[in-house]
């Protein structure tokens, strides 16, 4: 489930993710990002608890979401205290054209200073 979160900077957007990702989550976002980027390109900061998984249909419109923003896309902040959410984050370094960077719970503020 996506709760969207305050944003410290205009060109960003913030979100907690706990539980499942589904369809709804994926037009949710798809929505928000429309509205308040409209073509620009902007910022993730995702807090992640806990991922229970996701549904088939959440992983399908999950890709559709990225192929639509992805050359609106510049930096990621993943804050998470999980391990392999830190590695899979890592992992962005070889996305083109994307930054992504894992930081734990307690740099929350460290991360809003890195997508500014």
């Amino acid at each position: 489930m996506i709760t969207f979160l305050p944003s410290k900077n205009a060109s960003s957007i913030a979100l907690e993710l706990n539980g499942k990702a589904t369809k709804e989550d994926a037009e949710l976002l798809d929505k928000r990002v429309t509205q308040s980027f409209n073509g620009d390109k902007f910022n993730v900061l995702a807090v992640i608890h806990d991922i229970d998984g996701t549904t088939l249909q959440g992983i399908k419109d999950g890709i559709q979401f990225d192929a639509k923003h992805w050359k609106q896309f510049q930096k990621f902040a993943i804050v998470s205290d999980k391990d392999l959410i830190g590695t899979a984050a890592n992992l962005g370094h070889y996305l083109p054209g994307i930054k992504a960077k894992h930081f734990t719970s307690d740099e929350i503020d460290e991360a809003w200073e890195w997508l500014s």
